[in-house]
């Protein structure tokens, strides 16, 4: 099913719970193309920032379409859960030491909708989760107002959906309408109306309608599938450096292979998405999920790769200064959750106390707490890191680093973890 077939149902208002890298884009392409939108955050410094058309992340070109959503009235963000016709709920889905999910932040918008209904609304959960997880909201907000009901077509129904997310952070602008959406509703007529939904602003993707489950599951295949390409790619760099081999001229080679497509390694793997939904689908079935399983300790592992190589070059030196470049999870963009960078350099700083490590991180105006904690971290500009560095650690290929002098690279001592300077 397309977005050329024509919506049957128009939406006056809708509110969208949880302004992050995802919610709030999806409230500003709504808002653009026609209903009024009510951002809801916890955050009182995010809505402060959002009602001045002010972006509170990173993300390339939006911060244009926010202002002109906010300035025309089409966007507000308030931290209370008003009524609308139909609610988006994109918070965060945490995952808790065994790996199962923390639904508490899914449970709290819940409980708060509820609270709001009158009959007839649409919930849509974007939300990353394990099977099962919208039926489970679904009964919690009946729960809570018995008056109504979740079966189609009554006076008293509310239709609940899951259409997960599918756009890449700096370069939500262009996927945000083009890619293609899956809808899964708990009833047919809920798959429908949330079609009529996304349809306002999904200009060239495909809308896939399915049940709430399979919507669910669909997502968490996407990433693991993704997840255990990269950890073979990453069990390929260990493997050639233990060989004397460049890794990244062997996959280059490898994927001339008409049906190869290896990934490239790196320092792990980060992210909401990746580091994450792969455990979702191995709590859910612990014994079946032995692949998935391995591959996400693969790439939980290779941050302690890393870590062992700098510790080992830094044994040249009396207390080393290190250039740490990019803390980010990926290239080009400030978003910091799950990061594997991040991670590697504040262990770095208890492993090598006596090593003066250098952050380059062009996203971020601050450092995170995580790293600020540390008396041997501070962040620094690329130019003077580098030039006082004894190791350069590659941890991220932002674009700011592609132009270092290999000049300058040659008198140091290098870990590119991305391949970028080969």
């Amino acid at each position: 099913m397309t977005t050329s077939e024509r919506a049957t149902v128009e939406f006056g208002t809708v509110c969208v719970v949880g302004l992050g890298y995802i919610g709030l884009p999806t409230a500003a392409f709504i808002a653009s193309r026609g209903p009024n939108v009510i951002g809801v955050d916890v955050n009182e410094s995010f809505v402060e920032r959002i009602n001045k058309g002010e972006v509170p992340f990173f993300e390339p070109d939006f911060e244009d379409l926010l202002k002109n959503v906010v300035n025309e009235g089409k966007l507000r963000a308030q931290t209370d859960t008003p009524w609308a016709e139909a609610y988006i709920v994109a918070v965060p889905t945490p995952f808790r030491e065994d790996y199962s999910v923390d639904t508490k932040y899914i449970e709290a918008a819940g409980a708060k909708i509820a609270a709001q209904l009158k009959g007839g609304e649409l919930i849509v959960l974007e939300s990353t989760s394990p099977p099962g997880t919208t039926e489970k909201l679904a009964e919690l907000v009946l729960g809570q107002r018995p008056d109504l009901t979740s079966e189609d077509g009554l006076e008293n129904s509310i239709y609940f959906t899951h259409a997960p997310e599918r756009v890449l952070p700096g370069r939500i602008m262009k996927e945000m309408a083009d890619n293609d959406r899956i809808i899964g509703g708990v009833t047919p007529h809920g798959a429908q109306l949330a079609r009529d939904l996304y349809a306002t602003f999904v200009e060239r993707g495909e809308l896939l309608l399915t049940d709430a489950k399979t919507a669910e599951m669909a997502k968490l295949t996407e990433n693991s599938f993704r997840d255990v390409n990269i950890a073979f790619a990453n069990e390929l760099s260990i493997i050639s450096e233990k060989l004397g081999i460049d890794v990244w001229e062997l996959i280059e080679l490898a994927n001339h292979h008409p049906r190869v497509n290896i990934l490239q390694p790196g320092p792990g793997v980060g992210g909401h998405c990746i580091a994450v939904d792969p455990w979702f689908i191995v709590n859910a079935a612990p014994t079946e999920s032995r692949l998935i399983r391995t591959a996400r300790e693969v790439n939980d592992s290779k941050p302690t790769y890393v870590i062992d190589k700098v510790q080992a070059l830094s044994d040249r030196f009396k207390d080393p200064v290190v250039a740490a470049l990019g803390i980010a999870f990926k290239a080009n963009i400030d978003d910091l959750r799950e990061s594997p960078s991040l991670n590697i350099v504040d262990d770095l700083a208890d492993r090598i106390p006596g090593a003066d490590l250098r952050v380059v991180e062009p996203n971020v105006e601050e450092l995170p707490e995580r790293l600020a904690k540390h008396e041997n971290v501070r962040k620094q500009d690329l130019e003077t890191a580098i030039a006082d560095a004894d190791i350069i650690l590659l941890l991220v290929d932002h674009d700011e680093f592609k132009g270092v002098d290999s000049a300058v690279l040659n008198e140091k001592a290098v870990i590119d973890t991305k391949g970028l300077w080969r």
